[in-house]
């Protein structure tokens, strides 16, 4: 799962592959903001942890859960 953070104020986002579920990764967002949790935390597919503080946070994309094609497609 690709997913894409945009920050406030910043002209760079952050880019990392999940194993995380679409759904999954949703729920830990909805929560922090509806809680008003001052951060919320993602793992990206080697392990490491991106905690983001909500008060930069932007916009999260999140990409599909479909393989990339790897060489020619006829």
């Amino acid at each position: 799962m690709d997913i894409r953070i945009g920050i406030i104020n910043s002209p760079r986002e952050i880019n990392f592959e999940s194993s995380q579920s679409s759904a999954e990764i949703q729920a830990v967002v909805s929560s922090a903001l509806d809680s008003g949790a001052k951060y919320f935390t993602l793992t990206d597919v080697r392990g490491s942890v991106y905690v983001v503080p909500l008060e930069s946070f932007g916009y999260l994309e999140i990409g599909s859960e479909e393989s990339r094609r790897v060489g020619f497609v006829a």
